[in-house]
C-alpha cells in the first residue's frame, strides 16, 4: 500500500479553533478512474473560512462530518491521468483537501503557469484572495486618484491585493494591520501611504490623523469595532466593500454591528462581496496581477509552515491573528 497521509475534521471548535479539532489518519493512495486524475498535493491554503465550515455554516456547501478530510484549496502536481485535459506535469488549482494525494474529475479545476510566478501565488495574490481583492477594488470600490482607499487586515493576500490594485489606480491608500513590522512592510514594500497599528493606536483617532479628508473608499476585511471606526470617517459618497469579519468566525453568537447612521449621512454605498460573482475576471486579475510582479510593482507575502502534520497549529495561528502574508503549509517538493 502507498500511503496518503490526511488531516480530519474531528470536532466543532468552541471559539478560536485548537489542534484537539482536527485528527490525523493514512489510507491508500487512490488509482485514476476514466475521467479522473490523481495529484500530489504541494501546497494546502489556509484560508479563515474553513472556520465557518467547520461549523457547519449553510452559506458554504461544504459539509463535514467527524472523520472526513478537511476540506481546503490546493497546488498540486498531476502524477497520473485518464482525463483528456490534464496530462501527466501539469500544475494545477485543485481541492484536495488537507491530504497528500487525492482524485479530480476536473470540475472547478484550473491549470496553473508555473512561467508566470511561483505556483504557490495560485493560492494567493494569483489565486481567490487575489481575486478578491482585484474585483472588490476594480468593480466595487472604485477608487478615483487622489481618493482615500483604507483596507484593513492590510497584509494579508486579500488586502494586500487590494492595496495595491487601489495604488496601480491612483488612489491614497492607508491599510490597518497588527503590528509594527506589518505596518512598516505595508508602507515600505506595499507603497501604501500609510498602515496604522489597530493594536497600539486609538483607531478613530490615527484615522482622522492619516485620513484628514475623508475615506472616499473602505475594504473591510475585519468588521466589528474596525468598521465602526472607520464609519466616523467616510467622506460625502464614499463606498464600502464587506468583504469578511474574521473576528466572529470564531464567536458562537453573532457580534452587535455598528451604529450605520454616518452611511446615511455620507450617502454612502455599502456592498458585499463573494469572490464566486467575479469568477469571470479569473483571467483577467492573473495577466494584470503577473505582469506586475514581472514588473516588480507589486509585492506579496507568504507565510509557510513545512509538512502536512503542522497544518492544524498552522490554522489555529492564522484564526489568532499570528500570520504575516498568506497562510500556507508546503505538502510536498
Amino acid at each position: 500500500m502507498k500511503p496518503n497521509a490526511r488531516i480530519t475534521f474531528q470536532r466543532v471548535p468552541q471559539g478560536l479553533p485548537v489542534v484537539e479539532d482536527f485528527g490525523a489518519d493514512v489510507a491508500e493512495v487512490p488509482t485514476a478512474g476514466e475521467g479522473q486524475f490523481l495529484s500530489k498535493t504541494l501546497y494546502l491554503s489556509l484560508d479563515p473560512y474553513y472556520r465557518n465550515v467547520m461549523k457547519g455554516s449553510q452559506i458554504y456547501a461544504d459539509r463535514l462530518r467527524a472523520g472526513d478530510v478537511m476540506v481546503g484549496e490546493t497546488v498540486a502536481k498531476v502524477i497520473e491521468s485518464r482525463h483528456p485535459q490534464f496530462q501527466p506535469g501539469d500544475f494545477v488549482a485543485v481541492r484536495n483537501g488537507w491530504q497528500e494525494y487525492a482524485l479530480s474529475d476536473g470540475q472547478g479545476v484550473r491549470k496553473v503557469d508555473a512561467n508566470l510566478a511561483p505556483v504557490s501565488t495560485a493560492l494567493g495574490v494569483l489565486g481567490m484572495p487575489g481575486l478578491t481583492g482585484y474585483a472588490g477594488t476594480v468593480f466595487l470600490a472604485q477608487p478615483l486618484p487622489g481618493q482615500t482607499f483604507v483596507v484593513s487586515a492590510a497584509t494579508g493576500p486579500v488586502g494586500s491585493t487590494a492595496g495595491q490594485v487601489a495604488r496601480h489606480m491612483g488612489a491614497r491608500v492607508v491599510g490597518i494591520a497588527g503590528s509594527d513590522d506589518k505596518c512598516e512592510f505595508a508602507v515600505r514594500e506595499l507603497g501604501f501611504d500609510a498602515c496604522i497599528n489597530y493594536k497600539r493606536e486609538d483607531l478613530a483617532s490615527a484615522l482622522k490623523e492619516a485620513c484628514p479628508r475623508g475615506i472616499d473608499a473602505y475594504f473591510d476585511n475585519v468588521g466589528g469595532s474596525t468598521l465602526e471606526a472607520v464609519l466616523g470617517r467616510l467622506a460625502l459618497g464614499a463606498r464600502i466593500v464587506l468583504c469578511g469579519m474574521i473576528g466572529a468566525y470564531s464567536m458562537d453568537q453573532m457580534p452587535h454591528g455598528p451604529w450605520l447612521g454616518p452611511v446615511v449621512g455620507a450617502r454612502a454605498t455599502m456592498k458585499g462581496l463573494v469572490v464566486y460573482d467575479h469568477m469571470d475576471k479569473m483571467a483577467e486579475m492573473t495577466r494584470v496581477l503577473s505582469g506586475w510582479i514581472a514588473a516588480g510593482s507589486f509585492r506579496y507575502r507568504e507565510d509557510i509552515s513545512e509538512g502536512l502534520a503542522s497544518a492544524p497549529e498552522a490554522f489555529c495561528r492564522l484564526m489568532r491573528g499570528e500570520n504575516f502574508g498568506k497562510a500556507l503549509v508546503r505538502v510536498g517538493a
